[in-house]
């Protein structure tokens, strides 16, 4: 099959050469892009007195044709098919006689491919956009459901102080709604047409590139034709967006491998969301968490990768943007596997309250102890030394906290008194700490009451 663009050159590709230079096999999923800017180029072209607007319809039509074939799964690729571009104006070609020769005028396979990614890319945000506030929904009837739970939280991994476990699911929802309004921030700069840039110069064609925009769907135009054919940072933002988001499922995978440990045992997996072990029978493993925990390593390398990619290119288009599809493409298949899988996953299951009350200790409720003293006047640094010396006496004697009468506090600070002792209550713990955003009931009704808010849920019902 002739090439495009193989009018200057006498001899044939080298077999290998023309297989490396192929991207049909990857960027083939984006015929419905490039079918609808190809459609609204051929409007164009009437508009600048390129077509007869009887041509235009008939090319259109024919593109309609090339559509339905797609649909179906119809499309046939040929050996000659460089690209998605070339396979559509070819098929074209065959449908509708020389006259879809005459569709490319004034456009470049630069801008054309530009414009077909962030079509792809802005549609594909939609989707992601709604598997994200699906996971933040289970995150927030989880938290509606187990609010009165009360649980070990820690810090380095160490037991720190009693929270709610309401208070760790919403933590997650915070860090996903922080990643829903990134992304909704990156489809600005995304909604971008470099259609009309050429291949670097612009067209020279008389062609309204707002009217075309908005034909399109897009908010704006790029405002420099050899910026836009280059610029694929919206492309390396979303691998960034997409690598920050693999953190944060990451970090949720981890707690929750963990506290589904028989070890600590605070929740329970479904069967729908683990998987057993070939060799012992009673294993139940928590492989969609571990995936999840994967995956993640893999979203950062396509990140780091196409950064890398980028760093040497002079200006203009080169080929090597070619490599901008394939981790794209892997992340948004990725994501779009894994957020309903976590999402499910969250959302089956079952939270254990005698396991989180059982690893509940007295050593968490060292700081209600300090704030104790701080309520009677002395300064928190010299509170925290005293409970410490406190803590300290329990350790030597291998008992728990409240095991300490009021003559052992005494023993260490004379500020003691009788009313001490009712610091050893998990729940007033909690309690206490109803500023915005803490761990009471309270606050954590007031999360639950935003959050709902923000998924446009309404009032939580009692």
């Amino acid at each position: 099959m002739t090439k495009l663009w193989g009018g200057r050159f006498s001899g044939d590709v080298d077999p290998l050469m023309d297989r490396l230079n192929q991207s049909i096999a990857f960027d083939a999923r984006l015929w419905e892009a490039d079918i609808r800017g190809s459609q609204a180029w051929a409007q164009a072209l009437v508009e600048a007195g390129v077509l007869s607007p009887e041509e235009s319809q008939q090319i259109i039509a024919g593109l309609d044709r090339v559509y339905d074939e797609w649909a179906r799964g119809d499309f046939r690729v040929q050996p000659g098919d460089e690209d998605i571009h070339t396979a559509i104006e070819r098929r074209l070609t065959e449908i509708i006689g020389p006259l879809g020769g005459k569709l490319h005028t004034g456009r470049s396979r630069n801008d054309q491919v530009a414009t077909d990614l962030r079509l792809y890319l802005l549609d594909a945000a939609d989707t992601l956009e709604s598997h994200l506030s699906h996971l933040q929904r289970a995150l927030v009837e989880q938290a509606q459901h187990t609010i009165d739970l009360i649980m070990p939280g820690y810090t380095h991994l160490q037991p720190a102080q009693p929270v709610r476990f309401a208070q760790w699911l919403l933590s997650y929802f915070w860090m996903l709604q922080r990643d829903w309004t990134r992304l909704e921030d990156l489809r600005r700069r995304v909604d971008v047409m470099p259609l009309g840039a050429g291949a670097l110069a612009g067209t020279p064609l008389a062609i309204d590139r707002m009217a075309l925009a908005e034909r399109l769907g897009f908010s704006h135009i790029s405002m420099n034709s050899m910026d836009a054919v280059s610029d694929r940072d919206f492309v390396a933002e979303f691998l960034f967006w997409a690598a920050l988001l693999g953190v944060h499922l990451s970090r949720l995978s981890e707690d929750l491998i963990l506290f589904s440990n028989p070890a600590l045992g605070f929740v329970r997996l479904s069967d729908a969301y683990t998987t057993g072990s070939s060799l012992m029978p009673q294993k139940k493993n928590p492989d969609a968490f571990e995936l999840a925990r994967g995956k993640s390593g893999r979203l950062i390398g396509h990140l780091t990768g196409f950064l890398s990619t980028l760093k040497g290119l002079p200006a203009t288009y080169n080929k090597d943007l070619q490599e901008d599809k394939e981790p794209l493409f892997d992340t948004i298949d990725t994501l779009e596997t894994l957020l309903p899988v976590i999402t499910g996953a969250i959302r089956t299951l079952s939270p254990q309250p005698e396991r989180m009350r059982a690893a509940l200790d007295d050593f968490m409720l060292a700081t209600d102890l300090a704030d104790w003293l701080v309520a009677r006047g002395i300064p928190f640094r010299q509170s925290h030394h005293i409970v410490g010396e406190v803590v300290q006496l329990a350790e030597s004697r291998g008992c728990a906290l409240r095991d300490l009468d009021l003559a052992d506090l005494q023993s260490v600070h004379t500020a003691f008194t009788a009313d001490a002792l009712e610091v050893w209550d998990f729940e007033r713990s909690v309690e206490q700490r109803a500023a915005a955003g803490g761990v009471a009931r309270s606050a954590v009704e007031q999360q639950i009451h935003s959050a709902r808010h923000l998924l446009g849920l309404g009032t939580a019902s009692s």
